[in-house]
């Protein structure tokens, strides 16, 4: 394998996620979890790496990115 990337974008709403290995793409939507954004991160990419069957160490790369400080002020 030469890399395993994902991408993580926690909205008010949802919270996605895309894992790209080798080209595969392998995506995931989890409610986010308003109180404690972390909860649903860590459950989504649990849940889309076991479906890729690679484990955290298997990544090179972690893009993480938000709305909730813009819905926020919205």
């Amino acid at each position: 394998m030469n890399s395993a990337r994902l991408a993580i974008d926690i909205g008010g709403t949802f919270t996605d996620f895309v894992l790209d290995v080798d080209g595969a793409q392998y995506s995931r939507k989890m409610l986010t979890t308003p109180r404690a954004p972390e909860e649903a991160v860590l459950e989504g990419t649990r849940l889309v790496l076991s479906e890729a069957r690679l484990s955290y160490g298997d990544l090179s790369l972690i893009i993480h990115g938000t709305t909730l400080a813009t819905n926020a002020i919205i």
